[in-house]
């Protein structure tokens, strides 16, 4: 346990010293001792005198919602499909090709989406004018069309990769339970329904606890590769405008605050989701 326990203190615990220049007008030259406490002046700057915030905050929580609504159930589907299968070897092609996306670079994930949906190149426009007759649709160009590009791309790269854990919780099931069913004529539906999906059920909860820590945060380097001023209605999210803001504009201070307010948001999520699952289960992070 020893190297796991040295990187969060190394990584998570000891940055948490610099939560402090959220307080502080920080500059570089005085360091974070030397710089002057303005308390809350950059929290309500961010509220009340930011004009976009509440539509940041308003995208933070859609992609997130929406991310949750299709991407979290997609890899308990995609691992019932898989332990359905019979054939071995057909079962593991399958789940190789299904993990490849997880591999590949945000970078490069980004640019496949970019030349597959091109107004003029794109292969998903020329077999929807090829095969469907429709005019050429400029994607990444549309406001309306950004949050399902995003949560499809998602789905794509790592439905696969999260399988593992509810393959792993699935062979955990005893055996005896399926023998049990079938013998009590239960068809395959209903063994999936009442053992499969019940033994997974332990894993899904401490998943989705830990997927509630993370709801004010989505995946900052995608939408920045993905993002453009056409789109920026519904592209824009609170990471987004910390880079430009903390990073390009070197407003430190101003992007520590933000980030704690993320942070605090998925805090108070995890303590709530878990005390509600406690409550009503078995199972809970603590």
């Amino acid at each position: 346990m020893l190297p796991g326990i040295l990187y969060y203190i190394v990584f998570k615990y000891v940055p948490m010293y610099g939560i402090i220049i959220a307080f502080q007008n920080y500059s570089i030259g005085r360091g974070i001792l030397g710089s002057k406490f303005v308390g809350l002046d950059h929290f309500v700057e961010f509220f009340y005198n930011t004009p976009d915030s509440w539509k940041l905050i308003r995208n933070t929580i859609l992609l997130n919602m929406y991310d949750l609504l299709f991407h979290f159930p997609a890899p308990i589907i995609l691992a019932v499909l898989f332990h359905e299968i019979k054939n071995k070897m057909f079962k593991k092609i399958v789940q190789s090709i299904s993990y490849m996306p997880h591999f590949l670079s945000t970078v490069v994930i980004a640019g496949i989406m970019v030349i597959f949906l091109s107004p003029t190149t794109g292969i998903v426009n020329i077999i929807l004018h090829k095969v469907f007759g429709i005019e050429p649709i400029m994607f990444l160009g549309l406001p309306e069309w950004f949050r399902t590009i995003y949560v499809s791309s998602e789905i794509w790269q790592k439905v696969g990769w999260g399988t593992i854990l509810y393959l792993a919780a699935i062979a955990g099931i005893d055996p005896a339970l399926y023998e049990a069913a079938k013998m009590d004529g239960a068809g395959r539906l209903q063994q999936i329904r009442h053992i499969t999906l019940v033994g997974m059920v332990p894993v899904m909860i401490i998943l989705f606890v830990l997927n509630l820590g993370h709801f004010m945060e989505v995946g900052f380097q995608k939408i920045l590769l993905l993002y453009n001023p056409m789109n920026y209605e519904t592209a824009d999210v609170i990471n987004t405008f910390v880079y430009r803001r903390g990073v390009l504009d070197a407003d430190f201070s101003f992007a520590s605050a933000v980030g704690l307010f993320q942070s605090a948001i998925g805090f108070l999520l995890v303590v709530i989701a878990n005390r509600i699952v406690r409550k009503y289960s078995q199972t809970s992070l603590w």
